[in-house]
């Protein structure tokens, strides 16, 4: 099972709370910053989740992220209650997808955009940099146990499967046109192949070709013809 891990960013001058497990952010805790400062206008945020346009865009963010919630879980915000502790009572918790969360903080403060907006561009541009860095270290690696002529083919095909995997299809260019969660998804994935690879867990081009077909089947139940190679 995989450990979640709570980390605390930076976005202006506020602290927010992302989970690791699903990318997750706690709107309660952006929420609490906000309204802590009496010179702001108080905001509750269950008026914000009660609006219509709330609602239809929640709709939609669970129908276009259908395929990549975990059986039986589809919510785009959860509540988690707070604990007892020998300190006190600990903050519940509302934990929200990004995209809803991104709405979520522009809400709180129409002046607030800027930030947000620069926020999300930073982190994209930076995934994509790391997926840039990850995909070169791989394709070393992968000629490590390929032939030489037969190289370029398998860059090709490695890298059609890691599309199918993380993003579920593969277009040309689809990368470019993903968002923070797939592309560290993606990152992650190219780092765990040279690793695999450098180590000789991954010793040769078939095996790695059974081991992304192993990934693809954990999550989706159709295969793509990359996989039947």
């Amino acid at each position: 099972m995989e450990t979640s891990v709570v980390l605390s960013r930076k976005m202006g001058n506020y602290a927010i709370t992302q989970r690791t497990s699903d990318g997750y952010f706690d709107g309660n805790a952006l929420l609490a910053q906000w309204n802590a400062d009496e010179n702001n206008t108080r905001r509750r945020l269950d008026d914000f989740l009660s609006y219509k346009s709330t609602q239809e865009f929640i709709e939609e963010i669970s129908k276009s992220q259908r395929g990549n919630f975990a059986k039986g879980d589809n919510q785009i915000v959860t509540r988690q209650k707070g604990r007892i502790t020998m300190n006190g009572r600990t903050h519940d918790k509302v934990w929200m997808h990004p995209y809803l969360f991104i709405d979520f903080a522009m809400w709180v403060n129409p002046t607030f955009k800027v930030t947000v907006i620069q926020f999300v561009y930073d982190e994209l541009i930076k995934q994509r940099n790391e997926a840039g860095d990850a995909y070169r270290e791989m394709s070393v690696a992968v000629a490590k146990i390929t032939q030489k002529s037969e190289l370029p083919l398998a860059i090709t095909k490695v890298a059609q499967a890691m599309n199918y995997i993380c993003f579920g299809m593969h277009e040309k260019d689809i990368r470019n046109r993903k968002g923070e969660l797939e592309m560290k998804e993606l990152v992650e994935l190219e780092k765990e192949i040279t690793l695999l690879i450098n180590v000789s867990f991954i010793r040769d081009f078939h095996t790695l070709i059974e081991y992304l077909r192993d990934k693809h089947r954990t999550k989706y139940y159709q295969r793509p013809e990359v996989f039947n190679q």
